[in-house]
């Protein structure tokens, strides 16, 4: 296909203060072998050079704009905001995080799963996150595979875990534009959300080959959230609006029984590591949130069966101690260390772009 043979595809990045990587993730943009796109940068009132950046580029290839929010909004009300800068001829939109950059062939494997599937609504592929290839999964003869059974695979099994971030994942606009805001701000976990909620309609397109990189670092949103367990009340939420809709009466009210057991035995464990007060309090507003209280007794009840698992569990246990003894202070004082990109670069030999072959 030429150019104007090709469905226009709105690449979309929302950025606060990215230009420590704002440059590699537009560059990884102009190097993608499918040419009909926009590239839409929507600036968060960024303090330091992220607009000057964006600006440079933009005067070299029209393709790119920029939107200036008037006002400072959260991360999540600023993707809401780049959703609604798409043209009206979009057929498929692409987020990219700032930090982030996507492989030359993302976007045409991408749209030629999706145009050769029209029932497809969300585009998924193999991803790198930091050095590792996350993703994975789904059989190498699997292209299209439906909503409804992936998402109740999702729930019941866990796994397997196929969506990603927004970088991950390609998503058809006319879904996007059915949904207003397409993104739910009250849920740090929106992406799998909003997937969901695509997915409820349609299929999953799957690129077997590594076509975006995901980067980890102590800055990003995911570093900053992993110290509150954001994961838990955003499962939580996710399993509550589509449960019902993806499984049986019976199997939604096993699987929210099995969830809130899980979910408290993992606060009792944050217990005895003992969690600052804005960990509980981020709990106990996010399950308000949901319609459900924070039963602190059943907490408490569940430690003495974590206790008795980690003594059975020397690694658990060391994991649990070593914080408490490493130094004075709480879980701020110890943040999760990131997984590192060290020197992964694009077209690396040693990066298996497609690890079906």
């Amino acid at each position: 296909m030429n150019n104007t043979d090709q469905p226009l595809v709105s690449i979309l990045t929302p950025v606060y203060n990215g230009e420590a990587y704002l440059r590699e993730c537009i560059e990884s943009v102009l190097r993608q072998t499918y040419r009909n796109w926009e590239y839409i940068i929507v600036n968060n009132r960024s303090e330091d050079a992220t607009l000057a950046i964006a600006e440079e580029y933009a005067r070299r290839d029209p393709r790119i704009r920029i939107h200036t929010n008037s006002e400072f909004v959260s991360s999540l009300a600023n993707h809401n905001i780049a959703f609604r800068q798409m043209s009206p001829a979009s057929q498929f939109c692409k987020i990219v995080h700032a930090d982030d950059w996507l492989f030359p062939e993302c976007l045409e494997k991408m749209v030629e799963v999706a145009t050769a599937n029209p029932s497809v609504g969300v585009v998924s592929a193999y991803a790198l996150w930091g050095t590792k290839i996350k993703l994975d999964g789904l059989p190498c003869e699997r292209k299209v595979v439906s909503g409804r059974e992936i998402c109740r695979t999702a729930i019941l099994k866990g796994g397997p875990y196929v969506t990603g971030s927004s970088t991950s994942t390609m998503i058809r606009s006319d879904f996007i534009r059915r949904i207003n805001p397409f993104y739910n701000e009250q849920n740090i976990h929106t992406d799998t959300e909003a997937c969901y909620a695509v997915l409820a309609q349609s299929d999953l397109g799957f690129v077997h080959q590594v076509l975006t990189f995901t980067r980890l670092h102590e800055q990003s949103v995911t570093s900053k959230n992993s110290a509150l367990d954001t994961t838990l009340p955003g499962d939580l939420d996710t399993l509550l609006k589509y449960g019902p809709v993806f499984l049986t009466p019976r199997e939604f009210a096993r699987k929210k029984r099995e969830y809130l057991n899980a979910y408290y035995g993992s606060l009792a464990r944050r217990m005895l590591r003992r969690r600052e007060y804005r960990y509980w309090q981020f709990h106990k507003e996010r399950l308000k949130e949901l319609g459900i209280s924070l039963n602190i007794f059943r907490v408490a009840a569940i430690m003495p069966i974590e206790v008795v698992k980690l003594c059975f569990s020397p690694t658990r246990l060391r994991r649990l101690i070593k914080p408490i003894f490493a130094a004075p202070g709480l879980d701020s004082a110890h943040p999760a260390k990131p997984e590192r990109a060290g020197k992964v670069e694009r077209g690396q030999d040693s990066i298996p772009e497609n690890p079906c072959k």
